[in-house]
């Protein structure tokens, strides 16, 4: 007679609200020390895989996950990673672009394109070391240049909240250019699940072709559709109607793009972009999703990544260190320099310049996106995911000490140095200047 399958319940009712208070007591403390919450919450998933606790105490990582709950709690987190790019997409104003565009695009484009062409040649000098049996080089170069090049836009944005710099207009900026570089490192990144998943290169257009459709659809009938829906919901429906409305519809549309090969949460930030903003309703259900599967569901997003990351996995090798360090400078000269060049030669001041170059750099959350999708496809294995992850962790725990460097002894409000030059007007002589 067959054992019976163990009950992922009572595992589950143990892990999740320890991961929860972690995840919380975390975030919290790297608060203290000026830290975005994720950083704390990155760093907590870490600490409590194989990386720490599975090292330390195996039988208690062992109890507290698992292997009959880890599906469960990689589920939940991913229902929690589908309303956060719902949320993200929602969130994503580009009438921000409105006076910023030039050199919006500009540093945006900049901090894509250097590290693109970093990332592909350090993803060559790793592809014999890191890449996973069988994996082709093309898909392998293609995903390393990708993610080298991730802004994580709603971290930026809970930094200048923080920082009292969103409304400021070197914030303002920094929002265009995260705005317009989260669009365009998503579809890079969905260029690349496609041509991974594809057969041959004509597969990889149909399914271009399909993701332009979907696109398509959502903004040209979708979006309509749903402005009318919102404006009658202002008045004929309760707010528990909106949100079944809009968590089927996100649900509906991530199950779209995953059956066109994309990926699951591409269709869950179009149906955010493609939401009607402006409605107290839709505002309000907002609100509400993100109560809950922000502090409740991402938490066991990020335990999920930190079970996948080892850093025993790096050993004491020399070289994968070294490999690590490689890494770490490719991504920060990428995004970084990018960035504050271009800022610099569209004619902002070199502490504006710098300010942004930093801000650019921070990766957050959305990098352990892309990072699991990869892991997901097998394009990359579990060594080079966990140096990829550290390369997160770091280049965001980097972007508020960065900040504080190079606002120190600015008026936010007036935007003057201390020498009394203006850090909001085009530095004389640099391209673009009046």
């Amino acid at each position: 007679m067959a054992a019976a399958t163990p009950d992922p319940l009572t595992p589950l009712l143990v892990a999740v609200p320890v991961v929860i208070l972690a995840c919380r007591a975390g975030a919290q403390l790297l608060k203290r020390f000026g830290q975005p919450p994720v950083v704390g919450e990155i760093l907590v998933g870490i600490l409590l895989g194989p990386s720490l606790l599975g090292w330390l105490w195996p039988g208690a990582q062992g109890w507290l996950f698992p292997e009959s709950a880890l599906p469960y709690i990689g589920v939940l987190g991913n229902i929690g990673l589908l309303v956060f790019m719902f949320l993200v997409g929602l969130e994503l104003d580009l009438k921000s672009l409105r006076g910023n565009s030039r050199t919006a695009v500009a540093v945006s484009q900049a901090g894509i394109a250097l590290p693109l062409v970093l990332g592909t040649l350090l993803a060559l000098g790793m592809y014999g070391d890191f890449a996973p049996a069988g994996t082709k080089k093309l898909p392998f170069v293609l995903f390393i240049a990708v993610s080298m090049s991730i802004t994580a836009f709603p971290v930026l944005a809970r930094i200048l909240t923080d920082r009292g710099l969103y409304r400021t207009k070197v914030g303002a900026l920094a929002m265009a250019a995260a705005a317009v570089d989260d669009v365009s490192a998503w579809c890079l990144l969905a260029a690349v699940v496609a041509v991974t998943k594809s057969n041959s290169p004509m597969d990889a257009l149909t399914t271009a072709g399909y993701a332009l459709a979907f696109a398509a659809v959502m903004f040209l009938v979708v979006r309509p559709l749903l402005a009318r829906w919102a404006a009658r919901a202002e008045r004929r429906y309760p707010d528990g109607v909106v949100l079944v409305v809009l968590f089927s519809g996100l649900s509906t549309a991530a199950y779209a793009t995953d059956r066109i090969g994309v990926h699951a949460l591409f269709g869950a930030f179009l149906f955010g972009v493609a939401t009607p903003r402006g409605s107290r309703r839709i505002e309000a259900t907002a609100a509400r999703m993100r109560a809950f599967s922000v502090p409740v569901l991402l938490p066991l997003f990020f335990v999920s990544t930190g079970l996948k990351t080892d850093v025993g996995l790096l050993g004491g090798s020399g070289t994968q260190w070294l490999w690590t360090a490689a890494v770490l400078a490719v991504a920060v000269v990428g995004k970084f320099g990018g960035g504050a060049l271009a800022a610099r030669l569209s004619g902002r001041g070199w502490r504006d310049a710098l300010s942004l170059g930093a801000l650019m750099n921070c990766r957050g959350l959305t990098e352990l996106i892309v990072l699991n999708i990869g892991l997901g496809l097998g394009v990359i294995g579990p060594g080079l995911f966990t140096v990829l992850v550290l390369m997160a962790l770091l280049t965001t725990a980097m972007t508020t000490p960065a900040l504080t460097r190079f606002r120190k002894g600015i008026d936010e409000e007036t935007g003057q140095d201390p020498a009394g030059i203006s850090q909001d007007e085009p530095a004389l002589g640099a391209a673009g200047s009046r």
